[in-house]
């Protein structure tokens, strides 16, 4: 896998590896000998265009997909992700862009929707208490934990998903387009969260098509491109490199695009 900016220090300890997972669907390949390293306290954006990979290796990542083929090493010994409940148990949380939240249900009910606490009945005062401190950690700006989700903001809707997401102390979060239809203002109280997920120890992935919201957040932009890796970016690397990465042009191509767009805007 091609790095293209100078080596910086990681993070944290590493808790995600991957070597060689590929994925076939038939006679069709979707991801081909991937390699990605996550560390704690590191945000990690996946890039790419339409049908790169992105989702499938995140649902891999999941236990929604079984990888053909290669290792997944998680917190230091390798792991088979048979299923969704699996990967949550190991400490890997998702949330996917459709949220999955109940829009009739409260913001504690959503938090604990499946893990509600109580051997007999609801312990209401218990889990309301859990859910304020989860979110004042995170800092969400949430009025009222007992407002249903239909009255929340898409960005609070958000902040809801990421905090039930919390509520095992995962040491991996997927996040699949957390800014996505989200407006500035939304859009920036989430990246905020997403900062201080990592600020708090988490090891992050993110799924973005927004290069903006990914250079505000992530420590290092991992491209996909037709199912393989094709580069490893920074936030401080040029808009060409990446670019070319995605799409499989030449910088030089870009570079020529660019100024030809740019004469245009002159003229």
């Amino acid at each position: 896998m091609t790095d293209n900016s100078t080596k910086r220090p990681a993070p944290g300890k590493l808790v995600l590896s991957l070597r060689n997972i590929s994925k076939h669907f038939g006679a069709v390949s979707a991801l081909t000998d991937i390699e990605l390293d996550v560390h704690a306290g590191e945000v990690v954006a996946l890039v790419g265009d339409n049908g790169a990979g992105k989702s499938t290796l995140i649902k891999v990542l999941a236990g929604v997909h079984q990888p053909s083929s290669g290792t997944i090493t998680f917190d230091g010994r390798e792991v088979t992700l048979a299923n969704p409940a699996a990967a949550l148990d190991l400490g890997i949380a998702t949330v996917f862009q459709d949220l999955a939240l109940c829009e009739n249900l409260d913001v504690v009910a959503n938090i604990f929707l499946g893990r509600e606490l109580g051997p007999m009945r609801l312990d209401e005062v218990s889990m309301e208490m859990r859910a304020w401190t989860l979110l004042n950690e995170l800092s969400a700006r949430i009025p009222d934990v007992r407002d249903v989700v239909a009255s929340l903001s898409g960005g609070q809707r958000q902040t809801v998903a990421i905090a039930r997401s919390l509520l095992l102390d995962p040491k991996l979060i997927m996040l699949d387009e957390p800014t996505a239809a989200l407006g500035v203002a939304q859009t920036a109280e989430v990246l905020n969260l997403i900062e201080r997920v990592r600020d708090r120890g988490h090891a992050v992935i993110i799924i973005s098509h927004n290069m903006e919201d990914v250079r505000a957040v992530a420590d290092r932009i991992v491209v996909l491109r037709l199912g393989k890796n094709n580069g490893v970016f920074y936030p401080d690397s040029s808009n060409q490199d990446l670019v070319a990465a995605i799409t499989g042009a030449t910088e030089n191509a870009v570079s020529r695009r660019a100024d030809r767009r740019q004469a245009q805007t002159n003229a």
